[in-house]
């Protein structure tokens, strides 16, 4: 953690939403004059495109059926762990980017599902911001989470999760509902071991429950809107939080237990201008305090 160069993790699996809680972020981070450098998570993976798909056959040749993207053979675990300190320690670090498709890599005239080169990134931001998969990982021999000074766990229920999951990857990548199924069971030791443990170690939990009948989510004609659903917002320490002024701001909520607020679906992007703001506000200022003592 760092009082002059602050780092702020988003962190959940793929389907969960994480790219919808980082636009706003976005808007916070706009309205509030704060200079930001963005990194995403998919940027540490260990292959591209091409390179992944022939280790998952290789994995497959051998006996292993669980090889996935969840797991630290295929990501860069070390180097994001040392992005994470470096730039907690200088305000800079080594990043890359991932290019999803067409739009993205034209720019760069590389091919879709491939990385840019490697680059240093300018020590003229406020702080740094992480939305991806790991971003709150702890393994025998790296700690990520450690090195955030505030964590976000972005965590649907499971089924609204593949039914998120199994409309993107069909609508927008073309993927067979066969394939997207595969992909969920193939991962599905790895989310066990490396997605769900860091939700205990993120200070806000952000989970969407939909309201409407998801039991079969491999048949579901189309994704719960929030309004058809209610969420759970966990936070791991509650002493600092003003939980009067966001019930009174966040209509038709209630606290189930004593660190949670339950509120509609359709208030999360209120729930986290409310909850996120004041927190960014004073990552800023101890920035700034600290800069001014030294």
């Amino acid at each position: 953690m760092s009082r002059k160069h602050p780092v702020i993790a988003v962190t959940g699996s793929s389907g969960a939403g994480t790219s919808s809680v980082m636009r706003t972020f976005k808007q916070i981070f706009r309205r509030e004059g704060v200079d930001v450098a963005y990194v995403e998570g998919d940027s540490f993976h260990r292959y591209d495109r091409a390179e992944m798909k022939a280790a998952i056959a290789e994995a497959h040749s051998r006996g292993d059926h669980f090889f996935s993207h969840f797991g630290p053979e295929a990501n860069l675990f070390d180097e994001l762990e040392t992005l994470f300190r470096t730039y907690g320690e200088t305000g800079s670090g080594e990043v890359r980017r991932y290019l999803h498709d067409e739009a993205e890599a034209q720019p760069y005239g590389q091919q879709p599902g491939t990385f840019t080169p490697w680059e240093e990134l300018g020590s003229d931001s406020d702080m740094l911001f992480y939305e991806g998969l790991h971003g709150a990982v702890v393994t025998d021999t790296v700690d990520i989470a450690r090195y955030a000074d505030l964590r976000i766990g972005v965590v649907p229920v499971i089924n609204l999760e593949w039914i998120q999951k199994l409309h993107r990857d069909k609508r927008e990548r073309g993927y067979t509902e066969e394939a997207v199924t595969d992909t969920i069971l193939r991962r599905m030791p790895d989310y066990v071991k490396y997605i769900c443990r860091q939700f205990s170690a993120t200070d806000v939990n952000f989970q969407r429950v939909p309201v409407v009948d998801t039991s079969n989510p491999f048949v579901a004609r189309s994704i719960p809107t929030p309004d058809e659903s209610m969420l759970i917002i966990r936070f791991r320490d509650p002493h600092d939080i003003d939980f009067p002024y966001l019930l009174s701001m966040l209509h038709d909520s209630f606290m189930s237990r004593s660190n949670t607020i339950v509120c509609p679906g359709g208030k999360m992007d209120l729930a986290m201008q409310l909850i996120f703001t004041p927190m960014i506000l004073r990552l800023i200022e101890r920035r700034k305090a600290e800069l001014e003592y030294r």
